[in-house]
């Protein structure tokens, strides 16, 4: 049974990377394959957010189909589309292939998430979750560090097709992966829980609305620090590039030991900490003023990101069972829908943000609204656990 489990941890974690590898290879390459099919930068925003409305759409339904069905058909439709999708942009031609594609990415991204981390909270108890959800999320970080460099030098030395190939024939070797596996035993599954439902247990609320915020947050931060690194501190592309890859080699040590941490100290408790040192640290971000100590700081940075991120995984799995319930499935899609919200909505206020009043006011402000938002929900009290079933 151990291995099985392993196993399965495995071959979600690999899934889970060649997910990130695709999408992360799309940063550099989309904007000038969509030129090449004559798309405005208008339609390569529109191109770039039809990824995250599939993947806001998808999530919930195919966690709850996933809690009726079982997870293992759920992750091998999701490896095949993700083959099918990532050879669709290796052979698309014009501009309505390419948003095919990205769309049916989105869905693929959607069911490697949701039903993945379903699948290793139906595996492990509250106290392994945390460690080995922070395993999988380490082997998604190095999938964002090697994507886009990667996937920009292959498209420039050897054409537009070879990246998507690559990551195509990684993601046949994940489907091939889930049709031999096993189904994963179904007896601690349950019949999944009504959404309105779900929402209305405190510690899901509390989970998904930390989730919006820090995710929120970060979104936030991605496009206005390579600005200000940029205008403010004169830095090219290639240092901003390892400046965000020093803190992306970070996480991925840093996840597994806090996944660790939050079996043992509780994972809304270190959650919820890492949200407060995200709004403490960001002031911190604008005091930059060089290669050295962006490289520094935005290390530092990076620790209360990881405290957040993935006990916030472990919590969403924990807060569901709190109710006497399993449908972790509806549970991650809930996570997942929240982490979009965060994605849209982050970006568009802070880009506007930025460009009036600054990357220093911008990072003050956000932190003063982003303190306060962490104590209403640390002040938000949860019942008592009930046993799964009562």
């Amino acid at each position: 049974m151990r291995e099985s489990r392993g196993a399965a941890v495995i071959l979600v974690t690999l899934t889970a990377f060649t997910d990130i590898l695709a999408y992360s290879i799309a940063v550099p390459v989309l904007p000038d394959l969509g030129r090449r099919l004559g798309a405005s930068p208008t339609v390569i925003g529109f191109l770039f957010a039809a990824f995250g409305a599939s993947v806001a759409v998808t999530s919930i339904p195919m966690g709850a189909v996933s809690d009726r069905i079982g997870r293992r058909g759920p992750l091998l439709a999701g490896a095949l589309l993700l083959t099918a999708s990532t050879l669709l942009f290796a052979v698309s031609t014009t501009l309505p292939l390419l948003f095919a594609a990205r769309l049916a990415q989105g869905v693929a991204d959607a069911i490697t998430w949701v039903v993945g981390f379903a699948l290793v909270a139906d595996l492990y108890g509250q106290e392994e979750r945390g460690r080995v959800m922070g395993f999988v999320m380490s082997g998604t970080t190095v999938g964002f560090l090697i994507g886009p460099s990667a996937g920009g030098w292959l498209y420039e030395a050897v054409g537009p097709q070879v990246p998507y190939l690559v990551v195509a024939l990684l993601a046949a070797l994940c489907t091939a992966g889930f049709a031999i596996m096993p189904e994963p035993p179904r007896q601690a599954m349950r019949e999944p829980l009504a959404l309105r439902a779900l929402l209305r247990i405190p510690d899901v609320v509390v989970c998904a609305s930390t989730v919006i915020v820090g995710g929120g947050t970060l979104a936030m931060i991605e496009p206005t620090l390579a600005l200000f690194l940029d205008r403010e501190l004169g830095l090219g592309p290639s240092r901003i590039g390892l400046v965000l890859g020093g803190a992306a080699a970070m996480s991925a040590v840093l996840h597994p030991a806090f996944g660790r941490l939050a079996g043992r100290v509780g994972a809304r408790q270190l959650m919820l900490a890492g949200l407060a040192g995200i709004a403490l640290m960001l002031p911190v971000l604008a005091l930059m003023r060089d290669f050295t100590s962006g490289l520094l700081v935005y290390a530092a940075f990076t620790v209360p990101i990881v405290a957040m991120v993935t006990p916030s995984l472990a919590y969403m799995a924990e807060a569901t069972a709190r109710a006497g319930v399993r449908s972790f499935g509806v549970a991650y899609g809930v996570y997942n829908v929240a982490w979009a919200i965060g994605l849209l909505v982050g970006p568009s206020i802070g880009g506007a943000a930025f460009e009036r009043v600054g990357f220093r006011v911008l990072t003050i402000a956000w932190a003063a609204a982003l303190l306060p938002a962490t104590l209403v929900l640390a002040r938000i009290r949860t019942p008592p656990a009930r046993e799964p079933g009562v």
